[in-house]
């Protein structure tokens, strides 16, 4: 999946983009949206959820929600 995929499927289900930037290691992308979820998007296509709004956002992107550490 790539960041603008990610950035079409999550705004259009309602949750504004707040941050989109290139990584501190320059190999893909930073998105932070209005819910408090992050996304992290390696140019390979690789995507990790985290953040507050984790459930709504991979909901969208349908993707399963990785398990917290307790």
């Amino acid at each position: 999946m790539d960041a603008d995929r990610i950035v079409a499927l999550v705004t259009a289900g309602g949750i504004e983009i707040t941050d989109r930037r290139r990584n501190a290691t320059d190999d893909g992308w930073s998105l932070s949206f209005a819910n408090g979820a992050t996304v992290e998007v390696g140019d390979d296509g690789s995507a990790r959820i985290g953040g507050k709004g984790t459930k709504a956002v991979a909901r969208l992107l349908d993707q399963p929600v990785a398990p917290r550490d307790t």
